[in-house]
């Protein structure tokens, strides 16, 4: 897996129009950007397609990646999900009348309400992990009662041993 750093630095030099940069991102990313589309799109040639529609929108949209702390693979994730989820929408979309579509609701959260959420959850796992802080005091600083801050950070350890076994 390629270092944080070498992604960012890659992402930077792909935005300004460095062909051997993105080829760099492709290598490292790839398997796992597919797999994020398959486990969505359960087909596989649906999952080409939005692997390739999400390496266009990387391409195109490199220059708005923001360096921030937090892993680069988040955000190349989050283009792969909205991707996947945009297909699987616009394939269902050929399967149902209008009537149907406008009875689907999105129980999902919204990107950037997920993006900020996924952010509390780094910040508690580092805090709690890395910083030594309570479960009591995580609670407090999130707003959040303390039994939902313990299953917050059972999930992510959770997540991140799938991560870390996945790879």
């Amino acid at each position: 897996m390629m270092e944080k750093a070498d992604l960012e630095r890659f992402i930077s030099q792909a935005a300004l129009g460095d062909q051997a940069a993105f080829g760099h991102i492709y290598d490292a990313t790839a398997a796992k950007l597919y797999s994020v589309c398959l486990k969505i799109l359960k087909r596989h040639d649906l999952a080409e397609d939005a692997l390739q529609e999400t390496y266009i929108k990387i391409w195109m949209s490199a220059d708005h990646y923001q360096i921030n702390g937090l892993s680069p693979m988040t955000w190349l994730i989050t283009i792969a999900r909205n991707t996947a989820i945009d297909k699987l929408r616009s394939n269902d979309a050929q399967h149902h009348s209008p009537d149907e579509l406008t009875q689907l609701v999105d129980a999902g959260q919204s990107p950037e309400a997920e993006s900020l959420a996924n952010s509390d959850l780094a910040d508690a796992v580092r805090s709690a992990y890395l910083h030594g802080s309570s479960y009591a005091d995580l609670a407090e600083r999130h707003e959040v009662p303390i039994n939902t801050m313990r299953t917050w950070l059972r999930r992510s350890l959770l997540k991140l041993k799938g991560c870390l076994t996945n790879d």
